[in-house]
């Protein structure tokens, strides 16, 4: 899979360096897959998530949300935004 900018990981990481590990795995995992549908994605990420359009995964134990669009056909993921588990909580992502 392609993860389309990796620079809101980096940047979150740097102010909550507590899930910078979680989500270096996770990119790391990412990367050298190749999902070709959520069902198949649920099968590494069990806690994974559909809302709306958007795939949510749970870092560092439920820490913070990595709020994705996944492309399965082209294999691309957008990560739109990663927040901790109170702004997540507030819903504006949705928007």
């Amino acid at each position: 899979m392609r993860v389309i900018k990796r620079k809101p990981l980096l940047d979150f990481a740097k102010k909550y360096p507590n899930v910078r590990n979680s989500l270096d795995s996770w990119y790391r995992i990412l990367k050298h897959s190749n999902y070709n549908s959520f069902v198949e994605l649920r099968k590494t990420f069990p806690a994974a998530d559909l809302v709306k359009k958007f795939t949510v995964f749970n870092i560092g134990g439920n820490k913070a949300r990595l709020i994705t669009v996944i492309h399965y056909k082209s294999k691309i993921v957008y990560i739109r935004d990663v927040l901790t588990h109170e702004e997540y909580d507030k819903g504006n992502w949705k928007e």
